[in-house]
């Protein structure tokens, strides 16, 4: 999508390898906040006081950018899933997560934020691949936390070239674009509010085998999207060279699609393991050039295909692998410090990388147990990893410090 950087527009758009916002270039920290929805309704799991003090937080520190979970899929009380589901069967959908997403974006709106909205998920925690091979006739998920992640991975890996599974997921990106906010009056196609529509969250082949299924899935997705918004700016979600099973020439060829607006990258050293629990203060030397290693092959992917990159997702546990919002952040910290300098300097020489989301926010969370169980707080954390170790929670004010002072310096620049 390339346009004068002159023309001011309400929509983010891209001109000459970088974000435009009302005509000036825009470079942005910003966080996950998956939950945003579900918060937003008036149902299960709806809390729109805490919504608005949490959306409030986030722009006091100057958070303006937020990535959220269109919604989960499938049926209720399943262990390490989030739950209301959005759509419980193909095309039967919760209007209480409907209105949930609605009245999010009409207070986002109300405090000039963006949102990047994603449709699916290769993972269990919110349905995904899994749902739609289910009901595509391929037969049950395995669950992680029973079989192991070597056989949900098998068995999702299906998904690249199961078209009839593709195809529920088509019905429901058209079902979504397609929908008119009941609030603001407004579609969702004709909505600055939205930045971006995501294919997934982490999208994977999950087998080399199954890598052309994937690239062509991809490829028809970000096609459909274009066909039903002319407007919005279209990405993958993907995590890059990780993602597609190592291979840097997949992730260049996903990223090149003329309906990829910028590119995605993903970092957890943790999950990674280029960290171990119990050395975090030791591994963070080899954390921080891994990861300074992995973003500077991703960025001369980027000025191969001339377009932004966006670092969406990026986390380091709590100090001594605590889950509580009172424990330290000291390492994290000097880890965000870390990211943000790379980001930074990348943006002072005038390069392509944009942008990132911290994940994930936890604001006013109180989690009550490290497995997250129905009734709970909803955190940074999604319901099949431990609760509060990657969050940032409004105690911590050493990490919140370091992010909005990061944030003052990109303002600066996007002046």
């Amino acid at each position: 999508m390339v346009v004068s950087l002159h023309a001011k527009s309400d929509f983010i758009q891209v001109c000459n390898g970088h974000f435009v916002r009302n005509g000036k270039v825009y470079y942005y920290i910003g966080a996950n906040f998956w939950y945003g929805a579900i918060l937003g309704s008036t149902g299960q799991g709806g809390d729109r006081l805490r919504l608005c003090r949490e959306l409030d937080a986030m722009k006091f520190v100057g958070i303006d950018n937020l990535r959220i979970l269109v919604g989960s899929d499938g049926y209720h009380g399943v262990k390490t899933k989030v739950e209301p589901t959005l759509q419980v069967e193909p095309g039967v959908y919760n209007d209480n997560i409907l209105d949930g997403l609605d009245y999010l974006l009409m207070e986002m709106s109300k405090r000039k934020m963006v949102a990047v909205l994603y449709l699916n998920n290769s993972w269990e925690w919110s349905g995904g691949y899994g749902f739609y091979l289910e009901y595509a006739g391929a037969g049950k998920t395995p669950r992680p936390e029973e079989a192991g992640y070597p056989a949900y991975m098998h068995f999702v890996s299906q998904f690249a070239d199961n078209e009839k599974a593709h195809q529920l997921f088509y019905d429901y990106v058209e079902f979504i674009i397609s929908r008119t906010n009941r609030y603001t009056g407004k579609k969702y196609s004709d909505d600055p509010t939205i930045m971006s529509w995501q294919i997934g969250n982490e999208p994977r082949a999950f087998s080399k085998e199954a890598i052309p299924g994937f690239m062509k899935w991809l490829k028809k997705a970000s096609a459909l999207i274009r066909s039903v918004d002319r407007n919005h700016l279209i990405s993958i979600g993907s995590e890059g060279s990780w993602g597609c099973e190592n291979n840097e020439n997949v992730y260049s060829s996903i990223s090149a699609d003329r309906n990829i607006d910028y590119c995605t990258v993903h970092i957890w050293p943790y999950n990674w393991e280029w960290i171990q629990k119990d050395h975090l203060s030791d591994d963070l030397f080899l954390a921080c050039r891994n990861t300074k290693r992995y973003l500077s092959r991703h960025l001369a992917i980027c000025e191969h295909l001339h377009k932004p990159l966006v670092m969406e997702e990026f986390g380091y546990p709590r100090d001594d692998f605590s889950f509580s919002p009172e424990s330290s952040t000291k390492i994290r910290d000097t880890y965000y410090q870390y990211v943000f300098h790379i980001i930074e300097k990348n943006v002072l020489c005038n390069g392509l990388f944009s942008g990132c989301n911290f994940w994930g926010w936890g604001g006013f969370a109180r989690p009550v147990h490290e497995q997250w169980i129905p009734g709970d707080d909803y955190t940074g954390d999604p319901a099949q990893e431990s609760q509060g170790l990657n969050s940032v929670f409004l105690t911590d004010i050493s990490t919140l410090k370091i992010i909005r002072e990061e944030i003052e310096k990109f303002r600066e620049i996007n002046r």
